[in-house]
């Protein structure tokens, strides 16, 4: 895991209710760099939400077959948006094969979201995560700059 995931863990623990978990969701969602406008495309669309979710890849070359990947992204709902924040924390800044390698929902059962967090909203972050391991797999398949770093 990342350090930025490990301190999400640490934080989490020490908030007591649902709803300051929910609250400190919010607030990394508030804290999420913008999307500009341009990358809310159908291409950055990701499919399987309730709500309007965008996800860019960058891809960088270190000039091997396993490319680092940076994501941005964006969502018209709040909490959405924390849980992108979190998964970013979760993946961006990582390789290929290390995304590939990390179990998100393991990492969101340690949060204790799988019963916090309703059907459609948990369908969706699966979508999200299906998502950013499809440009892993894509990453690797492809080589470094493929999808466009």
């Amino acid at each position: 895991m990342t350090e930025r995931a490990d301190a999400l863990l640490e934080d989490f623990e020490l908030l007591d209710t649902w709803e300051d978990r929910y609250r400190y969701v919010i607030e990394l969602g508030k804290d999420l760099a913008p999307l500009p406008p341009c990358d809310h495309t159908a291409k950055n669309k990701v499919k399987g939400c309730v709500s309007q979710v965008w996800l860019r890849t960058d891809v960088e070359d270190r000039g091997d077959r396993d490319p680092v990947l940076r994501f941005a992204g964006d969502s018209d709902a709040h909490i959405v948006r924390g849980l992108i924040a979190i998964l970013f924390a979760l993946y961006s800044g990582k390789r290929a094969s290390a995304i590939l390698d990390t179990d998100a929902a393991e990492f969101f059962a340690r949060l204790d979201f799988r019963d916090h967090l309703s059907p459609q909203r948990s369908n969706g972050l699966f979508a999200m995560i299906e998502r950013i391991r499809n440009e892993a797999r894509n990453a690797l398949q492809d080589g470094p700059g493929a999808l466009g770093a």
